[in-house]
């Protein structure tokens, strides 16, 4: 499994902490709101909403410098589109991979 990493947000603040920790807490916010309404959609078998949920949390899959995990929510966004569940124990593991990391910063 990848480890997530601030890489990226290293990468586009040009050494500037404060926008750093700026993308880091809005990341910090909106992840756990976001994860927890993919699982309330998921769970009612409401997949294209839960495809839109994929679709936002997958930038941030991005953003934490998790390529290969990107590859697949891009892959389950599209089949929760197509009506298909598969992966989506795999994508609970990015999440929860996620989740742990964003309590260390």
């Amino acid at each position: 499994m990848e480890t997530p990493n601030l890489s990226y947000i290293t990468s586009m603040s040009g050494g500037n902490l404060e926008f750093e920790n700026k993308i880091i807490t809005i990341i910090k916010e909106e992840f756990p709101t976001e994860k927890e309404e993919f699982f309330n959609n998921l769970n009612k078998y409401n997949f294209k909403l839960a495809a839109g949920n994929v679709h936002k949390l997958k930038h941030k899959i991005s953003i934490l410098g998790l390529e290969k995990s990107y590859g697949i929510a891009v892959a389950f966004e599209n089949n929760l589109l197509e009506g298909n569940s598969d992966l989506s124990k795999e994508f609970e593991s990015i999440l929860n991979t996620i989740t742990n990391y964003l309590k260390q910063l």
